[in-house]
């Protein structure tokens, strides 16, 4: 469950509440008494990317910054026949 914090539009008490996703955006203030005075305020939250992983792999960039991974090798071409077949066999046409 979320914590979320309140404060009163009409005396300026604040609190933190811990509370379902689901709960009311205003309800009543406990040290005025005002109706629906204690209003949901927006804050900080203490999610944070650190470290290595998918930002330190070049994946949190924007797309076209040129952080894409760099390609692999194409793969070595087989050796040119060395005597006895004439280079249309299986093992010289990298088909095997």
């Amino acid at each position: 469950m979320p914590l979320y914090e309140y404060r009163c539009e009409t005396c300026g008490e604040n609190e933190e509440k811990l509370e379902h996703f689901d709960a009311p955006m205003a309800h009543d203030c406990a040290k005025c008494g005002a109706a629906a005075g204690m209003q949901r305020q927006i804050s900080q939250t203490s999610f944070t990317l650190a470290g290595g992983g998918w930002m330190a792999q070049g994946y949190g960039a924007s797309k076209g910054a040129g952080s894409a991974p760099a390609a692999s090798p194409a793969p070595a071409k087989p050796s040119a026949p060395a005597g006895g077949c004439a280079g249309g066999c299986a093992c010289h046409s990298g088909k095997a």
